[in-house]
């Protein structure tokens, strides 16, 4: 049901609400690490802290296996990006209300191409949605914030 959900609002938010990824504008430097101390923050990574926190695609390129221990978000994203700027505010209160069960990551695709390459991103922003075991699932454009909820409910904290 929540992929038949996906698919009906994926093209619609893609034409509407996505930002292209071609541009290669750069933009200044941004964290590397916890945005803030405390709980439910959300985490900047790069290249070598994804591979270290989430999936070592080097030593095991062709199956995915998560090495996080609670099920994750990760937005990539670019700052110039205006549906990205308003999903920021929806995934900074997620971290906060998921703290202890979901991690929120962010990747910017300026900063960290190859990464944003090794997930095709093609278009911003793109949520990965990373369950604790299976393979994640790419969503691009911005969604409300109910349609994040559903997703992580059904997904990632109550997958059976």
């Amino acid at each position: 049901m929540i992929r038949n959900i996906l698919l009906s609002f994926t093209a619609l938010f893609i034409l509407t609400t996505a930002c292209s990824n071609t541009t290669g504008k750069q933009t200044e430097d941004k964290p590397t690490e916890t945005v803030a101390k405390g709980s439910g923050s959300i985490e900047y990574l790069t290249y070598d802290t994804f591979i270290t926190k989430v999936w070592n695609f080097e030593t095991n390129p062709q199956n995915f296996v998560y090495v996080g221990e609670v099920p994750a978000i990760i937005d990539f994203y670019a700052d110039w990006c205006a549906p990205c700027r308003k999903i920021a505010p929806i995934m900074e209160k997620l971290a906060k209300e998921y703290d202890g069960k979901l991690k929120v990551y962010k990747i910017d695709v300026d900063k960290e191409q190859k990464l944003a390459g090794v997930f095709q991103v093609r278009s911003i922003p793109s949520i990965l949605f990373v369950p604790k075991t299976g393979q994640p699932m790419m969503q691009a454009g911005a969604l409300t914030e109910e349609m994040y909820r559903q997703i992580i409910e059904e997904q990632l904290v109550n997958k059976k």
